[in-house]
């Protein structure tokens, strides 16, 4: 589950899973889930080309599980650091802890671990190295305040998860941890870790409360929105785009120093127990009235006129289930690009993605696969090396929606075209050896 901006994709990596269950009466049953999880192999789990891992079941004492956190900081390449169980509050100090085996509502300053440790440990590792994944419960006042952003477990490191209410009238499963670790093992290849997120979270929102969970990192649960719409990533060229909140499929957002932290959900829901409204997500900023973007128009105005608005115009019309629409504001943005800037400058390439993600999203990985492809295929025309974190992202991003294609006759299609990519781009973990098993496997029946 390495974030996918790392430029180098050989460096070894580590994991560290902490998972704990507080004396309550219905905790959440994280210990249980640890070991599928911890028995993938490290590699496969960080995303590495090799790595070690620790785990931590039930442990009691913060200072042991802080021990363990500085030698994972301290350790070279990918990193990835699980954490399950309750979300407290000091009532002293009013910071947020992730309660341990012995963290009772008065000792919450003593037995369990601040969360600001974990900023405090990772801020010293490179940008885009460091990913944390979360699985946790909290009251509804403290989840309410995580919906509102009153509190944050956003740090430097790309953020991903959920946070379910836990309370009298909701007793949630771990459902997360569950369903990445099902996902993990039947992936031969670890996807980009927002896109790992992105099938996890969907895996997993039938056995939670749609209503009581808020999703880390980005996702729009099937009841909220048909055809699971998301936010679209804005250019990676530009640090902050403000349509780019809560994006499942464009990795962390930069903050002010550009470290990376994930975005919350845009739009969250509010807790059920809860009477007071939602504060406003920190979305787009408002605009003057202006003409609506629409195909005919990203096609026929010039691309400055229409990029500021064309992310959000996508957004809006995958969040309403519109997916031609979006898909065809795209593609016309495409070609507005290549007329402004060229067939191979990175603005084609972009919208060339956003085309992908959207495929994916809308159910279509092979034209997704297609996409992300082409996409690889652009910057690599440009001059971008084999080993630019742009077009590495692009290939394994193929190469993880071409293993969702179940049409013989396009995954033998697809899968010539990733062969020859893959041997340009081979990637980590045997992905072009990944590539060959499968199209052996469908010429076998064939060959008899």
């Amino acid at each position: 589950m390495a974030n996918s901006k790392t430029t180098d994709r050989d460096l070894p990596g580590y994991a560290l899973l902490v998972a704990a269950e507080p004396p309550v009466r219905h905790p959440l049953a994280v210990t249980a889930q640890l070991p599928p999880l911890a028995a993938l192999p490290p590699a496969r789990l960080v995303g590495a080309a090799h790595a070690s891992a620790v785990q931590l079941a039930n442990p009691d004492d913060p200072q042991t599980v802080l021990t363990c956190l500085r030698t994972a900081a301290a350790a070279e390449g990918h990193l990835l650091v699980f954490a399950a169980g309750h979300l407290v509050v000091d009532p002293r100090q009013h910071q947020l802890h992730l309660a341990l085996a012995r963290t009772t509502a008065r000792t919450v300053r003593y037995t369990a671990l601040p969360w600001h440790w974990l900023a405090a440990e990772l801020r010293h590792r490179p940008p885009g190295t460091t990913t944390v994944v979360a699985d946790l419960a909290a009251d509804p006042e403290v989840w309410q305040a995580l919906v509102r952003r009153e509190r944050s477990l956003e740090g430097p490191y790309a953020l991903y998860g959920a946070v379910q209410v836990l309370d009298r009238q909701h007793r949630p499963e771990p459902a997360y941890t569950r369903a990445l670790a099902h996902i993990l093992r039947g992936s031969p290849v670890t996807p980009p870790a927002d896109v790992l997120h992105l099938e996890t979270a969907r895996a997993a929102a039938a056995d939670v409360d749609e209503a009581a969970t808020l999703w880390l990192g980005g996702f729009l649960p099937p009841a909220t929105a048909p055809g699971h719409p998301v936010d679209v990533p804005g250019q990676r060229s530009t640090p902050a785009v403000p349509h780019a909140l809560a994006v499942p499929g464009a990795g962390a957002v930069p903050d002010a120093s550009g470290a990376p932290h994930a975005a919350f959900v845009t739009n969250p829901p509010v807790a059920p127990t809860a009477p007071v409204p939602v504060a406003p997500a920190p979305s787009v900023p408002s605009v003057p009235a202006a003409t609506p973007i629409t195909p005919a128009v990203a096609a026929s105005a010039p691309l400055a006129m229409v990029e500021e608005d064309a992310h959000r115009a996508i957004s809006e019309a995958s969040r309403a289930g519109r997916h031609a629409e979006a898909a065809a504001i795209a593609a016309a943005c495409e070609q507005s690009a290549l007329r402004s800037h060229g067939a191979t400058s990175p603005e084609v390439a972009h919208w060339i993605e956003v085309r992908a993600f959207l495929a994916f999203t809308e159910g279509a990985p092979d034209r997704a696969c297609e996409l992300w492809m082409r996409g690889a295929g652009t910057r690599l025309a440009a001059g971008r090396a084999v080993t630019g974190p742009d077009v590495v992202e692009a290939v394994d991003r193929a190469h993880h929606a071409w293993h969702r294609v179940t049409d013989p006759g396009r995954i033998r299609e697809l899968g010539t075209g990733l062969l020859d990519l893959r041997t340009r781009v081979p990637g980590r973990n045997g992905a072009r050896e990944d590539v060959r098993q499968r199209l052996a496997k469908l010429t076998e029946p064939l060959s008899h």
